[in-house]
């Protein structure tokens, strides 16, 4: 049974992957840029320091990739941040874990307020040991970045913890820190790709694996 578990929260612990797509594309066409919706759903998982030179130049990430991403944090902030949801059993998944002697931590993408929101609306702010998020990190997602600080904060090994995510670029993430990742069916991507990016276990969602979690990964 591993000692610490690493959760993603967009599309993992909160349902807020479509209400970023939204925000990205838009703030694309905002610059003059088109990048449809399913384009920008495809890429969420990551921060914009990775998401952006998928659809921009180095000249255009140069010339205003910085504002781009500043007036898509705004843009989110003001229109999309107050119809983000938790999933189901979102607490009482942690609250198990933590009777179980699991150390918790969220590793996230999101900007360090964003991630604060997205824990009172989880209800999970005072369940978890350790926060980490893209300001701590020089890279995010699928940089391993966000992980190895959440181990060496959490004081576990690889091989002691687990993450739970919803995208590939999570468990790309998680490979590339020696971590195995259980697979969320809640964000934006298949159950095959969860897979074949490395996934040793995957669940419709926070309800589904803590219905399953005896038999889980987690508790086994």
């Amino acid at each position: 049974m591993p000692h610490a578990a690493i959760f993603d929260i967009d599309g993992t612990l909160i349902d807020s992957v479509d209400l970023h797509a939204l925000a990205w594309h838009e703030a694309f066409a905002h610059f003059g840029h088109e990048v449809s919706f399913e384009q920008a759903r495809s890429q969420i998982g990551k921060g914009g320091d990775k998401l952006m030179p998928v659809f921009l130049s180095d000249a255009q990430l140069r010339d205003h990739g910085k504002q781009l991403e500043s007036w898509r944090g705004t843009h989110f902030k003001a229109n999309y941040l107050s119809m983000v949801r938790p999933f189901a059993a979102v607490p009482e998944l942690l609250k198990k874990l933590r009777e179980a002697g699991v150390k918790l931590a969220v590793a996230s993408s999101a900007k360090k307020d964003e991630l604060e929101v997205y824990l009172k609306i989880a209800a999970i702010a005072d369940l978890l040991d350790v926060k980490v998020s893209s300001e701590d990190v020089e890279q995010s997602k699928p940089a391993p970045d966000v992980f190895k600080v959440a181990l060496q904060k959490l004081e576990v090994s690889p091989d002691g913890a687990i993450v739970i995510g919803d995208s590939p670029y999570d468990a790309q993430a998680a490979s590339k820190a020696g971590l195995r990742m259980i697979g969320l069916l809640s964000g934006a991507f298949s159950e095959q790709s969860l897979r074949d990016a490395g996934c040793v276990a995957v669940y419709p969602g926070p309800a589904g694996l803590l219905a399953n979690l005896a038999r889980s990964p987690l508790l086994v």
